[in-house]
């Protein structure tokens, strides 16, 4: 679902995003790294193609600036496990451009997910982070998500390379419909 107000639209990307997208998650790593927080190892570029050809990234633009790249999913049994019913829409891969950080990236990424989720009559909007990074896990319940559990992923070729053997916090976000 892509989405247009007077600023900023929210689309798909497309192939022709992919070295951009790459450089987007290379920067992030980099300044996380810098700031003494978890990054990902590496990047899983078949991965990425793959959300990209099924329509699952999506990008933040304004002014033909890239703010802000994210995936979504619509089941992820590896990760959720029991909880995992086909009534939720699931975010991954958040990347804010650096140049745009403290822009309220998120906060737009999460009324398009929101909004996307109640059009498609889910019930949660969910995603994971770093289990031990207290920090990013308060920052999502400012916006309403609850912390569920701390889970180990496993080693499964299903899961992106980034998300394999990690201790992550599982958050949820009930919608009001």
């Amino acid at each position: 679902m892509n989405i247009e107000t007077d600023n900023i639209k929210i689309v798909t990307t497309t192939l022709n995003d992919f070295e951009n997208v790459i450089s987007l998650f290379q920067k992030a790593m980099e300044l996380q790294g810098k700031n003494g927080y978890k990054v990902w190892k590496e990047i899983d570029k078949i991965g990425l193609k793959k959300d990209i050809e099924n329509n699952l990234q999506y990008k933040i633009v304004e002014n033909e600036n890239v703010l802000c790249i994210f995936s979504v999913q619509f089941s992820d049994p590896l990760i959720w496990g029991k909880r995992e019913k086909g009534d939720a829409i699931y975010l991954h891969r958040i990347v804010v451009n650096s140049e745009f950080k403290g822009q309220k990236q998120f906060e737009k990424v999460l009324n398009w997910t929101k909004q996307f989720a109640l059009y498609k009559n889910l019930k949660f909007v969910r995603m994971d982070t770093w289990a031990d990074n207290e920090k990013i896990i308060e920052y999502y319940k400012t916006f309403g998500f609850k912390f569920l559990e701390n889970y180990k992923t496993s080693n499964e070729p299903e899961l992106p390379i980034q998300n394999r053997n990690l201790e992550v916090a599982l958050l949820e976000l009930k919608l009001d419909k």
